[in-house]
């Protein structure tokens, strides 16, 4: 009996920063999102820094996920109460689908090392044209539980009993 090994399938990844305040110079999320994707074999596809706008956020993801080049985007950042906080209300609404549990599980593992304070979390994920959208909170810490609690895995094709990225991409189009 032969057992086969699959293949791994690397995605290319766009990162979106969300902030009022933030350069290319002080994005450590940002930074670190980058670090991580590429660390584990992905690639990076584009990465930008907007605003915390509904209709600037929605007009790059937009772009990006007519893209067939792009098969995913993390946002950081705008999915707290405070200020102009805005992601869930700009990105939302574009779902093709919902991925519920996303921010369930987000939630759940952070709280471990927030406590309580988790709960502002509005982070949130969809699908949108084959696209994958995992949007994080802005802090570098959230985005370190994020991807290595739940996005390592569900981009690694090779996850049983299932992964995202069967679902993104342009053979699924």
């Amino acid at each position: 009996m032969s057992t086969e090994i699959s293949q791994r399938r690397c995605v290319s990844v766009a990162i979106l920063t969300i902030s009022d305040t933030r350069c290319f110079d002080t994005d450590t999320s940002g930074s670190w999102l980058q670090q991580a994707i590429e660390a584990d074999g992905h690639s990076l596809f584009d990465r930008k820094i907007v605003i915390d706008d509904i209709y600037q956020m929605r007009a790059i993801v937009s772009t990006w996920i007519a893209d067939p080049s792009v098969e995913v985007i993390i946002t950081t950042g705008g999915t707290g109460f405070t200020g102009r906080d805005s992601t869930p209300e700009a990105l939302a609404p574009i779902f093709d689908k919902h991925i519920e549990g996303f921010g369930e599980l987000f939630r759940q593992l952070s709280y471990a090392e927030i406590g309580t304070s988790t709960i502002q979390s509005r982070c949130l994920a969809g699908l949108a044209n084959n696209t994958a959208l995992f949007c994080l909170p802005g802090s570098t810490g959230a985005c370190k539980t994020g991807w290595n609690g739940i996005l390592r895995e569900q981009l690694d094709s090779r996850f049983e009993p299932c992964n995202f990225v069967q679902h993104v991409g342009p053979l699924s189009k």
